[in-house]
């Protein structure tokens, strides 16, 4: 079963209800803001503090970062692109089964996006809402010239405290890190005692997120980098739209095509981001 939305001040979400699970879909970014299986905790994390507002980004869930990862090469364009404060169109809806529903949403070129970012383009990022939570972000190019994009799903995920996780599948990987802006190599599990804001490239291999409780389960397609975050207790004191002891309760681990592991796209061509959680 799915519910269309709406807020007092006119933002409109999808509701999703069916016999494995129950999400919330954003038209604003096409930004998840819930997903949880039945009888299990919510997967994902989100601010109490958050906005729900067009063309402001929501704070936890999965935001989608496009066509640019981070800081745009312009200083004046929005951090992490446009994608995730773009008003997306829900194109179609298709309850598969009792236990499966599949929704579809699309953002196309427009004479904003364009004063941003100037090429035609079509994304399209459809979402499957079962025991699974699966996305499929597809990037085609309707220019005549190529396009550079990097992108990351940008997955807060709901943990019982920060300092009772490890992450795993990222041995021996190496990554940058961005707060010193080193090339490293992870020598062990990942745990957190400190901001930690890393990139990791040659990823080929699940991601496992061990909490106190339970483990949750990341797969790739289309990507052979990843993003690990939390920003700690200064950083997170700082940012908007998040209370100061938050970092406790959320990791980040980004499904990404980030630094190196950027993609050229040629006219007509596309490239898809896929990525599974559970």
């Amino acid at each position: 079963m799915h519910t269309h939305k709406k807020l007092n001040n006119g933002f409109e979400y999808i509701e999703i209800n069916n016999s494995s699970a129950s999400a919330k879909i954003a038209l604003n970014g096409a930004h998840i803001f819930h997903y949880e299986q039945k009888g299990k905790k919510p997967l994902l994390w989100l601010s109490e503090n958050s906005n729900f507002e067009h063309k402001k980004a929501i704070r936890g869930g999965i935001p989608i970062c496009w066509p640019w990862f981070g800081t745009s090469i312009k200083q004046t364009q929005p951090q992490h692109g446009f994608a995730r404060t773009s008003l997306f169109e829900l194109t179609n809806i298709n309850e598969l089964d009792s236990n499966t529903t599949e929704l579809s949403f699309k953002l196309e070129d427009s004479y904003e996006t364009r004063k941003l970012w100037d090429y035609k383009f079509l994304l399209e990022f459809t979402v499957t809402i079962s025991d699974k939570l699966t996305m499929k972000l597809k990037t085609t190019n309707n220019d005549s010239k190529e396009f550079k994009i990097t992108q990351a799903l940008h997955s807060y995920f709901l943990v019982s405290d920060i300092s009772d996780v490890s992450i795993k599948g990222l041995d021996k990987r190496p990554y940058l890190d961005a707060l010193s802006m080193e090339n490293k190599v992870q020598n062990s599990e990942i745990t957190f005692n400190e901001e930690v804001d890393r990139v990791y490239q040659e990823v080929d291999k699940t991601i496992i997120i061990q909490d106190k409780n339970r483990f949750i389960i990341i797969q790739n397609e289309g990507s052979s980098s990843a993003v690990v975050w939390n920003p700690w207790i200064d950083k997170c004191s700082r940012m908007s739209g998040m209370k100061d002891d938050a970092y406790k309760s959320f990791v980040c681990i980004e499904s990404a095509n980030a630094f190196d592991d950027f993609k050229i796209i040629k006219p007509k061509q596309t490239h898809i981001l896929k990525a599974t959680l559970f």
